[in-house]
């Protein structure tokens, strides 16, 4: 189903460094060599462990979804919920959990998402009935909203050069890869080992290590002192447009985008995320002028930056394209090629694990030529493999459909860790787990419209593979406009990095 992966005082940002702070210095030059600075891997480690655990549960649980249905008697709805609940609830509550980051500290918001998360896993551990376990994916999801916003501002301030920085959010993101292309094999050998309980006992020893890495190896950050008091309506409706968006994206794929139900919950996310924007500004805009007495949840002043705006921007046309795409391929491989779900996640395994890949090449190109040169070429190489997958048919010899896959998986996760790079270095301090949190939802809310979207183009074509090319096509026109997004602000340089503090 869909993903993820996958967060102020001052209402100006500092100014953005020019992108030659990534580059080597020059032998007898003045500058310093950030690319050999060294990696804290411990502190690495325990904020890796945080994402892998998101990442695992978005996958892992699809694969024991018969067992669950056969154990607790859950219904197509509830089965649907018990996926859909996570991501909508973690969508949902995204920019709260930012906020909370930047208010409250990042390391104490971190921890709190941890435990959640842990202590949700366990509540699902134990459910006897389908209720109780979507009760229990919710607490997951909510927990997930706290913990990447504030891991993703923590890798910020844990690792300031941005040379070390880009190297640890390729790690960070080979992590995230690994597990969202793990989850289905991991999900199989629990379920075949155990039942599908197991998949959820498994985040409690994970989840337990993070909290003891984090306690050890992650210094305490105090609550940022606030003049001004937070905005509860602003959160109330941030949290009510995004539940109602996402979870009308969700029931689009089987209702139909025409349902009352789906047109409602349209409506009301609409209404109340104009609202929310409307808020936050007549707030920033008092805050500008001495009279505000409370600070907005988000600043528009955020997107006057085009390279923030764009790098957001970009994280949601990828997410559009490449998940709508994999949960095409995954129906492909079933219903066109007859696969069982083992083969079917082995054939995906070259795009799903391009993180391994990815991670590295992102490593040694980011530091000296900043985010943009790497986001710009595995986008062209994203567009390129689901322009592969415009010529596919049910016969396609699989060594053929090689290339559509690797180069599909190799260019979203290239993209995905440059698009975070460029997010982390563009936020202010105070705005790390806002911004961050800002970029999750973009791409969660990308992933959800990419599986509903081609869904339809699937229930609604002649012919599988009629709509199979159609959504490629469509994949590859999104992954094309974002590589003129990137290099559009690769070309404008730093003068596009945000107003001056």
């Amino acid at each position: 189903m869909t993903t993820a992966a996958m967060n102020s005082t001052s209402v100006k940002h500092p100014p953005a460094s020019p992108p030659v702070a990534y580059g080597r210095a020059r032998r007898g030059g003045t500058g310093t060599t950030h690319d050999h600075a060294p990696l804290a891997l411990t502190p690495l480690v325990a904020l890796s462990l945080g994402y892998f655990l998101v990442m695992l549960d978005v996958t892992v649980v699809n694969v024991a979804l018969p067992d669950i249905r056969a154990s607790l008697g859950a219904g197509s709805s509830a089965l649907q919920w018990i996926v859909d609940g996570y991501s909508t609830v973690f969508a949902a509550l995204l920019l709260f959990g930012g906020g909370a980051a930047d208010r409250f500290g990042h390391r104490r918001v971190f921890l709190t998402g941890l435990v959640l998360f842990s202590g949700a896993s366990v509540f699902c551990g134990f459910a006897d009935s389908a209720v109780l376990l979507i009760v229990g994916r919710l607490g997951q999801g909510a927990g997930a909203a706290l913990l990447v916003p504030a891991s993703l501002a923590l890798l910020q301030a844990t690792f300031p050069d941005r040379a070390t920085r880009a190297r640890a959010i390729a790690v960070w993101g080979a992590v995230a890869s690994v597990a969202f292309g793990a989850g289905p094999a991991v999900g199989g050998l629990l379920v075949a080992g155990s039942d599908w309980r197991a998949v959820f006992w498994l985040n409690l020893p994970l989840g337990g290590l993070a909290v003891l890495l984090t306690l050890r190896h992650l210094p305490a950050s105090s609550a940022r002192p606030r003049a001004r008091k937070a905005d509860p309506v602003g959160q109330v409706l941030a949290v009510v447009g995004l539940v109602a968006v996402t979870g009308g994206l969700n029931e689009a794929g089987s209702r139909g985008w025409t349902s009352p139900v789906v047109l409602a919950a349209f409506f009301i996310g609409t209404v109340a995320l104009v609202s929310f924007v409307l808020t936050t500004r007549a707030l920033e805009a008092r805050v500008a002028d001495g009279r505000g007495r409370r600070d907005p949840l988000l600043r528009p002043s955020m997107f006057r930056s085009r390279s923030f705006t764009s790098a957001t921007v970009i994280g949601m046309l990828i997410s559009l394209g490449y998940y709508g795409m994999l949960f095409l391929a995954t129906l492909y491989f079933q219903q066109e090629r007859h696969l069982s779900a083992l083969g079917t996640g082995l054939a995906l395994l070259p795009s799903v694990c391009m993180g391994l890949i990815a991670a590295p090449l992102f490593n040694r190109v980011a530091p000296r030529t900043g985010p943009y040169v790497p986001m710009a070429a595995g986008l062209v190489l994203g567009a390129a493999g689901f322009a592969g997958w415009m010529f596919t048919g049910p016969a396609t010899p699989y060594p053929v459909l090689l290339f559509a896959l690797i180069a599909t998986g190799l260019g979203q996760t290239m993209t995905a860790l440059a698009a975070t790079a460029a997010v982390v270095e563009t936020a202010a301090a105070s705005d790390a787990g806002v911004a961050t949190a800002v970029f999750n939802v973009a791409r969660q809310v990308g992933s959800t419209v990419g599986v509903a979207l081609f869904g339809t183009f699937i229930a609604t074509a002649h012919h599988f593979t009629y709509g199979l090319r159609l959504s490629a096509g469509l994949a590859a026109a999104a992954f094309t406009l974002g590589s003129l997004l990137a290099l559009r602000v690769r070309s404008a340089g730093p003068a596009l990095a945000g107003p001056p503090s």
